[in-house]
């Protein structure tokens, strides 16, 4: 069980996701996006989107250094355990809840709002679970091992665990000794990798590199065409009629 659940497992995650990314590229390019309902609505969407986005992005940011950095590395820049113990549950906590309650907004927002509604797929609502379960047992797990308990450093024993995978050398004997609420976060949030590719999550592998080379694009005016009166800028005032030569005026 614990090779099926710490090794096939996080391996097979990573395969789907590697593996539906190139099959999302190559077979479905044009739906490559993230179906914005912003011409629906945009009031509500400006005060959750970028709540969401930032607490992502800061949870990121902390997994990143929790997981891939090790121990030993902080340490030697001058960064004490118990400072970042504090830094790492004070940023993370507050990063987790911008994370949740900016999705809140949104998921109230596609329910309320009857066209976004409307343009909600299967698909959509599935990722959504799917999100906020990594999310809540995330959360939960933090505060239930730092404030209600004595604490818990994840990098002594999760921290090895992942990078081990990429070592191509896992270590299934570690993770049974993490608490419960770390292990189920760690499952659903492979689980969330393989679901991934998939949905309309597969924006965040998109990066607008194009726009640093794309030529300038042109606009010009439309060309006059016979017949038509060209137009005249600014207030000119009523047009004059012509006149015959040589006619009494009166």
């Amino acid at each position: 069980m614990n090779v099926l659940l710490w090794v096939v497992f996080p391996y097979l995650s990573i395969a789907v996701l590697v593996g539906g990314l190139i099959w999302r590229y190559r077979y479905d390019k044009f739906g490559w996006t993230t179906r914005s309902s912003q011409l629906y609505e945009s009031a509500v969407l400006r005060w959750g989107s970028p709540m969401f986005h930032f607490g992502v992005l800061m949870v990121l940011i902390g997994h990143v250094g929790g997981l891939v950095i090790p121990k030993s590395w902080t340490e030697a820049v001058g960064i004490t355990e118990h400072t970042y113990h504090l830094m790492a549950v004070f940023v993370g906590t507050v990063a987790g809840f911008c994370t949740l309650i900016g999705m809140a907004i949104l998921i109230a927002r596609r329910r309320l709002t009857g066209p976004v509604f409307a343009a909600t797929t299967k698909n959509d609502k599935a990722m959504y679970v799917v999100l906020a379960a990594v999310i809540v047992l995330g959360l939960w797990a933090t505060l239930r091992a730092n404030v209600a308990g004595d604490g818990y450093d994840y990098r002594e024993t999760v921290s090895p665990w992942f990078r081990s995978l990429f070592y191509l050398s896992p270590d299934p004997e570690i993770m049974p000794g993490v608490p419960i609420g770390f292990r189920i976060h760690v499952l659903a949030a492979f689980a969330l990798f393989a679901f991934w590719p998939f949905t309309r999550l597969v924006h965040a592998f998109s990066a607008p590199v194009g726009y640093l080379t794309r030529p300038y694009v042109p606009y010009r005016s439309r060309d006059p065409r016979p017949g038509l009166r060209a137009s005249r800028p600014g207030w000119e005032g009523p047009p004059k009629l012509p006149t015959r030569p040589g006619r009494d005026r009166g």
